[in-house]
């Protein structure tokens, strides 16, 4: 069943992807040791160009976490797209890695394999788990050493995995601008590659980047069926009279009281 909302829509219709990535998320350290590293110590410069990669080095079609947030479209993107990217790496390390692994994987048609989901999914439940024990060790002192040591274990998946992420993304992106030609075209329901999602406020999507869904306000020709006969002349004020016998004549008023009624009762 498809949501009508765009963004679960999205989500929902990434499970019919059937690729597979070039690396796994365990063979990223072993394939690529030098990008892996240069991830992990550098991780905002390896998302800022990963990103530009993204978007076949055209930095003219960024949007900000592509469409993906409220603010997309409201940064003054147009203007100075590496700045803002800039900004996005900087402010929001997390959303521009996942911004960048979903273009990926819209445009590649890439499925995320249960150990790379199971892998994230602890990484992101040991950030979870570390603000729960921080927020339990300002009531219990005896909590301080099991919060710091969860912090640290978190720290360390957090910096690991996204470094990971990043090499898989590269690995990804080098192959398709290897075999440009090896692209598969954009699945039915799912936008174009390069088509952003713009929210309210931005600018217009392309002409025909939307297909127009059915029942969409104005209707088709011949949707409604053809009015009764007499409302082809219209008045002199844009309203045509009814055709005959529509309404029932007339009654006079007042309306005749009815029989056994006492004088008064009815004016």
């Amino acid at each position: 069943m498809t949501s009508d909302n765009p963004k679960i829509a999205r989500l929902q219709h990434r499970q019919s992807y059937t690729r597979k990535w070039q690396l796994d998320l365990m063979q990223t350290c072993t394939k690529r040791p030098g990008f892996c590293c240069y991830a992990m110590w550098c991780g905002y410069c390896a998302s800022y160009g990963l990103r530009k990669q993204a978007l076949h080095g055209d930095l003219s079609r960024y949007l900000c976490c592509n469409g993906m947030c409220p603010c997309s479209g409201r940064m003054g993107e147009r203007k100075c797209p590496g700045f803002c990217l800039c900004m996005e790496v900087s402010c929001c390390f997390a959303q521009s890695v996942a911004t960048t692994r979903w273009m990926i994987q819209d445009e590649l048609q890439v499925e995320t394999t249960k150990c790379d989901n199971c892998i994230i999914g602890t990484m992101i439940f040991l950030q979870y788990l570390s603000c729960i024990c921080h927020i339990l060790a300002c009531f219990f002192d005896e909590l301080h050493e099991v919060a710091q040591f969860v912090d640290c274990l978190a720290d360390v998946a957090w910096c690991s995995v996204c470094a990971c992420m990043q090499t898989q993304h590269k690995a990804e992106l080098d192959q398709r601008d290897a075999n440009p030609h090896a692209v598969p075209p954009p699945l039915p329901g799912m936008q174009a590659p390069g088509v952003q999602m713009i929210p309210m406020g931005g600018h217009p999507p392309p002409p025909g980047a939307y297909p127009q869904q059915p029942g969409a306000y104005p209707p088709p020709p011949g949707a409604y069926p053809p009015p009764p006969p007499g409302y082809g002349a219209p008045y002199p004020g844009g309203y045509a009279p009814p055709p005959p016998g529509a309404y029932p004549p007339p009654q006079a008023y007042p309306y005749p009281p009815p029989p056994g009624a006492q004088p008064g009762m009815y004016r």
